[in-house]
């Protein structure tokens, strides 16, 4: 690409606030401009300064992987200075050409295999955080009230909290469906077709439609693509839900009860046999869309059997419906703990509790609305009796272990105890050992507590 000397519009180093581009956007469409022209001048409003200073700002909080190219976030604004000229240039004559992206596979968190992302590099993040920022105030107030992924505004829990009040309003069967590899079978020609009936800018429907076909760098060789969008970039999840609106405004003209987030749709009804009625529809009209339904893991089935974003729901007394950390998430996370824990990983209690802190913080942020804290206090303690484990085993020696425990208090017969038996390090730490290990030992040591 041509190195000239040039501002980006004067966003490296810019001062003042990142103003959004959403108000121009908004404008432009109450006034009709951007369905009379040919062009509907959504690319002028990408490329103008205050959105441009908005997208670097967010391109550089988000951090991320360098793409093919190598170049990392950091690198950004001084090659945007010496090219951003010829780049606006490129842009506004709708030539722009984006580079391929680079496969990653990271594990499902389900432990179903892989789930592929692509890596744009850190200009394309750029131009699509842009091109984001125009697009997202023109489409975001048209979308379903039933739908919360990837919306300004909305949050997983605000998801669940709904699908709680359909649960508890009668509706205790849902249609819980689940799309196979949504990202990876989105089909170009249809997608296109969606976005065409809101946009007019030519240059902003061929940079997106590159976007769609770019190829993916895997081994060393580029693989072109004729479905699906890249996991990875700012644009896809927004792509997606102009797609999956159609089934949202679907169900809303049948008057049903539903929550999406992304590709996850959850319908509540009142019987296994309406909910199967549902279910057909929907893939009907998925099929419509060429979509496919992933059998394995869709299914109509009472309320509390199902998870949703990481929770079910139960029933208590009363009646009530509460919200409780899926089955399948707190194995997950038991699964995490436990190697985060590992006896035989020679790290430091200290050096444990520091991995255990990073992970169970954000653990606890995100289930923290679970209304289970006799189950999340279970959670700690066995934690805590991991810990005490892993630091019996870490003396090894019993004559080491009797007198780390007098050293912390504990009483000549009870060390005693535990130390004539040091190897039973798990039997051990159930013992009085929590008299020199105490729970606030931990606490000093940043281990989250989860029940409080």
């Amino acid at each position: 690409m041509p190195q000239k000397p040039g501002r980006l519009g004067h966003v490296p180093g810019a001062s003042g606030e990142a103003a959004s581009a959403s108000t121009r956007v908004e404008a432009a469409t109450a006034s009709g401009e951007s369905e009379r022209s040919g062009t509907g001048g959504l690319m002028d409003l990408v490329c103008e300064r205050q959105n441009l200073i908005a997208a670097l700002k967010r391109v550089k909080e988000n951090k991320g992987s360098p793409g093919i190219d190598g170049m990392r976030v950091g690198e950004l604004p001084a090659f945007l200075k010496l090219n951003w000229p010829h780049l606006r240039e490129e842009l506004l004559a709708g030539r722009y050409q984006p580079q391929p992206v680079r496969r990653v596979m990271i594990p499902k968190s389900g432990g179903g295999g892989e789930r592929e992302l692509g890596i744009p590099t850190v200009l394309d993040r750029f131009i699509q955080q842009a091109l984001l920022q125009v697009l997202q105030p023109r489409f975001d107030p048209t979308f379903s009230d039933a739908s919360y992924g990837f919306r300004p505004g909305r949050r997983a829990h605000d998801a669940v909290r709904r699908a709680q009040g359909y649960v508890q309003e009668g509706r205790r069967f849902v249609v819980d469906l689940d799309l196979e590899k949504f990202f990876n079978r989105v089909n170009h020609d249809v997608l296109m077709g969606r976005l065409e009936r809101r946009i007019a800018d030519r240059r902003v429907l061929g940079l997106i439609r590159r976007y769609l076909e770019v190829g993916v760098l895997a081994n060393g060789v580029v693989i072109e693509r004729d479905e699906g969008t890249p996991q990875g970039g700012p644009l896809s999840p927004l792509l997606a839900n102009v797609l999956l609106d159609e089934v949202d405004k679907e169900l809303e003209r049948r008057g049903h009860a539903f929550v999406r987030y992304a590709d996850d749709l959850n319908v509540y009804v009142r019987s296994k046999t309406a909910g199967e009625r549902v279910m057909a529809a929907l893939r009907c009209q998925l099929t419509r869309l060429r979509l496919r339904v992933n059998e394995a893991k869709s299914a109509v089935a009472p309320a509390t059997q199902r998870k949703f974003l990481g929770f079910s729901f139960w029933v208590a007394k009363g009646s009530v419906v509460k919200r409780r950390v899926a089955p399948q998430a707190l194995a997950r996370m038991k699964d995490r703990v436990r190697q985060l824990t590992r006896r035989a990983a020679g790290r430091s209690l200290a050096a444990v509790c520091q991995g255990l802190r990073l992970y169970l913080a954000g653990w606890k942020a995100y289930f923290r609305i679970a209304e289970t804290p006799r189950v999340l206090a279970d959670i700690d303690r066995w934690i805590r009796h991991r810990l005490r484990a892993l630091q019996l085993k870490q003396w090894k020696r019993g004559r080491t272990i009797f007198r780390e425990l007098r050293a912390r208090g504990m009483a000549v017969h009870a060390a005693a105890q535990v130390a004539v038996n040091g190897r039973r390090w798990w039997h051990n730490s159930a013992m009085a050992i929590h008299l020199a290990l105490p729970n606030a030992l931990f606490d000093k040591l940043g281990v989250p507590r989860l029940g409080t």
